[in-house]
């Protein structure tokens, strides 16, 4: 049985609850255990064991991490339990430190991760789609929704991970199309995961 862990990485405001990502995040659930996957579940903005959660990421072929775009980045609480759990498994249990050796101190860095299964970031954004992969918009300049994510990339790389295609849904608060997101997202899910 395939066993993956579910991140919710949002963090609730007055004017962000989290519907949408909590909706996305019980919507990818549900086609998990459909498909027989055993399923494990993380809320960043809730209360959780460090250890515990180290051990989630040892014990899962896939992390999917469904999260909100917060200032070009993760969620204030998303960012702590990355700073908490990805560092006391930093040593040991998740990587081998930075991947380099005494015998080839400036080779290899970032390459020391243990882990060997697959993630994707499942992204919920106010930008419209137009926003990304188009030079005359000017405030990406032409960047596209994964080199604004690349940090989070990296992260992942650190622990040897291997990236899926990328799901966003995007312009939620200002002109949110639900439905279609909805629809898009379980597509996604069939091609990319659930149909391999």
């Amino acid at each position: 049985m395939k066993k993956v862990l579910v991140i919710n990485g949002h963090q609730y405001y007055p004017f962000s609850e989290g519907k949408l990502n909590t909706s996305l995040a019980e919507k990818a659930m549900e086609a998990f255990k459909a498909a027989g996957y055993e399923v494990k579940v993380t809320k960043t903005q809730d209360e959780y064991d460090v250890e515990e959660e180290v051990g989630k990421f040892l014990w899962a072929d896939l992390v999917f991490v469904q999260m909100p775009l917060n200032w070009m980045g993760v969620s204030w609480s998303f960012k702590k339990y990355m700073d908490e759990v990805f560092s006391a498994g930093m040593m040991g249990s998740l990587s081998d430190g930075d991947g380099r050796t005494s015998a080839a101190p400036k080779k290899n860095y970032g390459l020391g991760g243990k882990l060997n299964g697959q993630y994707m970031l499942s992204v919920t954004a106010n930008a419209p789609k137009e926003a990304f992969n188009d030079p005359e918009e000017k405030f990406f300049n032409g960047a596209s929704e994964d080199d604004l994510l690349f940090p989070m990339h990296l992260n992942f790389k650190w622990f040897g991970l291997r990236p899926l295609k990328t799901f966003m849904a995007y312009d939620v608060m200002k002109n949110p199309e639900v439905e279609v997101d909805f629809k898009r997202f379980e597509k996604h899910l069939q091609e990319e995961i659930l149909n391999r």
